[in-house]
């Protein structure tokens, strides 16, 4: 029998509770989860295609790491939950003080459909494929419906308290929803802000086709919840936003003045204040003075399907009007204006328009990927594309996963052919041994990124642990940070191996077993993809140096190492044979690589056709004017279709 969500409503809370107040009890004694930056992202992307037009000139000044210790804008990939403890801390090492009651504004869309896949469509010159999620957005999301709405409620009551957290005392918190959850989730919010705290419940209709039914009302609207933190708030709607209905228009247009307005004594008896016209064609369009908490604003799809935003290139469900109209009420110019499930960037490209700071997060790669290309099409300021420092620290610290991830690395090891220590030989269960060899095996967690600093503690591991020298340690992972291919090169003569676990591996478990996949062999751990690149030519003109820089192949070892159905692994099999440069999404360039910061100051990406008339292939050689320099070392970033990134650097 399903469970009574009223009757769990009180251990939801409480555990809700007990949850931040442990991550805020761990944040004040000083253990505490960093962001890294994988790169400082300076919009240039490519216009003019190889020698057509001017070449890009890269000033020194864009070299400039952090941006002179000024506010740099946020995108960051990983868990929010994660994401706000690191903001609540704060980064003394990148410059991010504590961001504890310092956002002005928050605007969430959480997803919730507990049928959903969250898979994404991908069109390659072969066909279009849909890509499951990853094995970090399983854990974050597809694992979160086992109870329903029951588990979505215990997900976001612990990320509700921390964004209250973050609020300034004037700040504003908007939640939009709709009405598979909506109420529940009010529940949750009065007793994290307070009832009398809650400040609208806001109508979005979206003046679209309706989703009819022979047994119910068409549905054609979604609610967003507005909370304060405090009374004393900002805001100022645009009274222009809200217009009078064709019979008002009728009725009261007679009585407008020379200048537009109609006086209040025409509205006796009425809740209305003075109301504003404009002369169009003989009529009229009359404006209340008191904006309303019905909004009928356009979308282009129904709520659920995919539309478009008018860039015309990016996905959303969120139309430029509704955030425009949130940000432009409870912001001012230069206040700072955060959203923790930022899809396809609407809120943080809307902020940026409006001269807002903005911090963004999502624990997807193609979102991820989607919000940096817009960004640099929009020609935003410079901002950082972080991720969660070490998914390893306290990731997921007190989680009902961790039992279970420490059970999945055996069973990874298994699959590999390796044996676990038993507790008394070590306690970390993530290691292993190959047996009648001296290979170590090191298992990392599905809920974290294997990064340089994870192949470092695996090449501690094989000098020391048990007190031996191993001749090998394996490096099995789920999910990569940007600068493992650069770790793997500075290891590659320390007796490394870094392979990738397959991503369908949950799946399998689930329909087949562990034993079958055991006697079957049927578990192929892969190589990482790498990128090639032609040597940089550099040729001396004046003051100033003109880079060549070429990609030459894109090297995906196996289309097991993605998430994908049999039938699109033999189209992505196909690209892999006849067009490998084709799977490259965006690719970046650092000409001045100082070996810590990624500093982005050129790019193209699909979709880009400013420089061709193909959406479906990057520009693969660019020429780049930058400073002279007699020594120089150039670094060049890859990220394929999947999201997999890949980093080579060249000395000139």
């Amino acid at each position: 029998m399903a469970k009574s969500i009223i009757e769990e409503l009180p251990r939801i809370v409480s555990e809700g509770r007990a949850e931040a107040r442990r991550i805020l009890e761990r944040l004040s004694s000083g253990t505490s989860i960093g962001l890294q930056t994988n790169e400082l992202v300076l919009p240039r992307k490519d216009v003019s295609g190889l020698f057509r037009g001017d070449m890009p000139n890269i000033p020194n000044s864009s070299n400039d790491a952090g941006n002179g210790g000024q506010w740099m804008n946020r995108l960051i990939y990983g868990d929010n939950l994660l994401a706000m403890q690191a903001l609540l801390a704060g980064d003394p090492q990148t410059g991010l003080p504590s961001m504890r009651g310092k956002v002005d504004l928050i605007y969430i869309d959480p997803p919730f459909d507990s049928k959903a896949d969250y898979r994404t469509n991908i069109t390659l010159p072969s066909g279009t494929v849909q890509h499951k999620p990853t094995v970090l957005e399983q854990f974050g999301y597809v694992d979160l419906w086992e109870e329903g709405t029951i588990s979505y409620l215990k997900y976001i009551y612990p990320r509700l308290v921390l964004m209250k957290d973050l609020l300034s005392d004037r700040g504003s918190f908007y939640l939009h929803i709709d009405w598979h959850i909506a109420h529940y989730v009010k529940i949750l919010l009065d007793d994290i802000f307070g009832k009398d705290n809650l400040r609208n419940e806001i109508i979005w209709c979206y003046k679209t086709t309706l989703r009819t039914s022979p047994s119910f009302y068409g549905r054609d609207h979604d609610t967003i919840f507005f909370y304060s933190k405090a009374s004393n708030i900002t805001f100022h709607p645009d009274r222009n936003d809200f217009p009078a209905s064709e019979s008002t228009l009728k009725r009261w247009g007679k009585y407008a003045d020379e200048n537009g307005f109609v006086s209040n004594k025409h509205f006796a008896g009425s809740n209305s204040t003075i109301i504003n016209t404009e002369d169009e064609s003989k009529g009229f369009s009359i404006y209340y003075g008191i904006p309303r908490d019905w909004w009928e604003i356009s979308s282009n799809v129904s709520k659920g399907n995919t539309g478009e935003v008018s860039a015309g290139k990016y996905a959303t469900q969120k139309p430029e009007a509704l955030l425009e109209r949130i940000i432009k009420a409870s912001s001012n110019e230069g206040d700072i204006v955060c959203d923790f499930f930022g899809g396809s960037g609407t809120t943080a490209a809307v902020a940026e328009r409006l001269g807002r700071r903005w911090i963004t997060c999502d624990i997807g790669k193609p979102a991820s990927l989607v919000m940096r290309k817009r960004f640099i099409d929009q020609k935003v300021k410079p901002f950082l594309y972080q991720s969660i420092g070490d998914y390893q620290k306290e990731a997921f610290h007190n989680n009902k996963l961790v039992k279970r991830v420490g059970d999945l690395s055996q069973v990874v090891m298994g699959l590999y052919g390796a044996l676990p220590f038993t507790e008394e030989q070590c306690a970390d269960r993530n290691f292993g041994y190959v047996k009648g060899t001296r290979t170590l095996v090191m298992v990392d967690s599905p809920n974290r990124l294997t990064t340089a600093a994870t192949i470092r503690r695996a090449v501690e591991a094989k000098a020391s642990l048990l007190g031996d020298d191993w001749d090998k340690v394996v490096v099995l992972g789920w999910n990569f940070a940007f600068d493992i291919s650069q770790a793997i090169q500075k290891y590659q003569d320390a007796g490394v191996e870094v392979l990738v676990i397959p991503p369908d591996l949950l799946d399998k478990l689930s329909k087949k077993g562990y034993q079958k996949l055991i006697r079957d062999k049927a578990i192929r751990f892969s190589s990482l993809q790498y990128l090639v690149a032609r040597p940089v030519v550099s040729t001396t003109m004046d003051e100033h140096d003109e880079l060549d820089i070429a990609l030459e192949n894109y090297v995906l070892l196996s289309p097991d190492n993605i998430p994908l159905d049999d039938k699109d692994k033999a189209k992505l099999q196909q690209v892999m044979d006849s067009d490998p440069l084709s799977l490259i999404e965006y690719w970046s360039i650092d000409p001045d690589y100082d070996g810590i910061t990624f500093r982005s100051t050129w790019q193209d990406y699909r979709e880009n056709t400013d420089n061709d008339n193909d959406p479906l292939h990057c520009v693969y050689q660019t020429r780049l004017r930058v400073p002279h320099k007699e020594h120089r070392t150039v670094c060049i970033k890859a990220v394929d279709v999947f999201g997999f990134e890949s980093q080579i650097i060249k000395k000139i």
